[in-house]
């Protein structure tokens, strides 16, 4: 495996070893040439180079040849996890880098969890006596705006809406 890496780092040539301020990915351009190159070597170098830490989900392996020339490094680093079916999440200038399939499961995983916390509030149950409407009639109205576990009745000989949901 031959690997061949010329990086010219538009404003970081010859930077001090000490810690560098970040810099935002679409401000730095590289070029590189990798051939069979492990993906996550280069994101490693990527990383390195755009001033943000990277957390890899186990088990990633994919080879990539690939010859850039003075690119944006945010181009570079999307087209670089696209290209093996990865995607990244970033939480406080961390990025996790973990296959498409996986982040997309764990984001509906959260959806669903927020729904359900959301929905389980105890129910309460409110009456409304009505002077203008029917009750029958206002029913199917009033059922439209209630939560999935929003239930509505009506007493036709009082006129009543019976209205249980969440707070």
């Amino acid at each position: 495996m031959t690997i061949l890496a010329v990086l010219l780092v538009a404003g970081m040539v010859g930077a001090p070893a000490a810690p560098r301020p970040t810099v935002a990915l679409d401000e730095t351009r590289i070029s590189v040439d990798f051939k069979d190159a492990d993906v996550l070597d280069i994101v490693r170098l990527m990383a390195e180079l755009g001033s943000f830490q990277v957390v890899a989900h186990p088990g990633i392996a994919c080879k990539l040849t690939l010859k850039l020339k003075e690119v944006p490094l945010d181009t570079a680093f999307d087209l670089t996890l696209k290209t093996c079916g990865l995607g990244y999440e970033e939480s406080s200038g961390i990025y996790r880098i973990a296959p498409r399939a996986t982040l997309t499961a764990e984001h509906a995983e959260a959806r669903k969890l927020a729904d359900e916390q959301k929905f389980n509030k105890p129910l309460k149950t409110r009456m409304y006596r009505l002077s203008y409407a029917r009750a029958a009639e206002m029913a199917p109205l009033v059922k439209k705006f209630l939560s999935p576990r929003g239930e509505v009745i009506f007493d036709a000989r009082t006129n009543t809406l019976i209205v249980t949901d969440i707070e």
